[in-house]
């Protein structure tokens, strides 16, 4: 279900330009993704109560960012859409041990990535975009490997806010659980590809397969880095593209 979520995403955000942030564009925003995931696993080696930090920022930014999903970021979206966020979260609150509280706690995470990816795509260079997406699944394979990445993930699971809010800074579907990191690269390439909706949608089609078929390494292995297949994904469409271009190409005189 959540790597079907992934896939999803990659179709959901809407193509986006913001004028107003142009003066804001550089090459470093790209980096995010990649640094995001270091600076987390370091952090909360350092840091006992960055888990914590992470959960209260989660219950506070996630929500918001999901109504500005539903009423603009998203493909479709309409801005009397934006109150279903608090619909949600009010079922993801009272519900929270069960699977509707999940799905409406998914959902939330899911726009609000979606929110991010459209915001950090209008002020990036597309090509350090895909090479972050890339980088991302590169250093979230090193940590999962080298097993840096179990010890700071038990720590974030566990945390939650008081008066049992529902906990946003990861997402939990029955027994499975993945971190925010794997729906939001799902988003940023979403987000790459929202001008061509055909392709958007190809990629989508893809990121299903590449997502489903990675998860047979559950049947040996208990923890997987999610971003892989998004990166593949990507790695695929390019290669496609590449292929076009050169079939397209005219040809010089024999």
């Amino acid at each position: 279900m959540l790597s079907l979520v992934q896939a999803a995403l990659v179709a959901w955000p809407a193509p986006r330009e913001i004028p107003l942030l142009a003066h804001l564009r550089s090459g470093w925003w790209a980096t995010i993704p990649a640094l995001s995931v270091v600076a987390f696993v370091f952090g909360e080696r350092a840091l006992s109560g960055l888990a914590d930090g992470l959960t209260y920022l989660a219950l506070i930014a996630v929500p918001p960012l999901a109504a500005v999903g539903l009423g603009w970021a998203m493909r479709r979206g309409r801005p009397w859409f934006a109150p279903a966020a608090a619909l949600l979260f009010a079922l993801a609150w009272a519900d929270r041990q069960g699977l509707a509280g999940e799905s409406a706690a998914l959902a939330l995470d899911a726009l609000s990535a979606v929110t991010l990816a459209v915001l950090l795509v209008a002020v990036s260079p597309r090509a350090l975009v895909k090479l972050g997406i890339v980088a991302m699944a590169a250093v979230d394979t090193w940590l999962v490997l080298s097993d840096l990445l179990a010890a700071p993930n038990v720590a974030l699971n566990a945390a939650a806010p008081a008066v049992h809010l529902p906990a946003l800074q990861r997402v939990v579907f029955g027994s499975a659980v993945m971190g925010y990191g794997d729906v939001f690269v799902a988003a940023l390439l979403g987000a790459l590809l929202a001008r061509d909706w055909p392709l958007a949608r190809r990629g989508a089609a893809v990121a299903a397969l590449l997502c489903l078929s990675f998860d047979l390494l559950f049947l040996v292995l208990h923890e997987l880095p999610a971003t892989v297949p998004i990166a593949l994904t990507l790695l695929v469409l390019e290669a496609g593209a590449l292929r076009t271009r050169r079939r397209t190409q005219p040809t010089g005189p024999a």
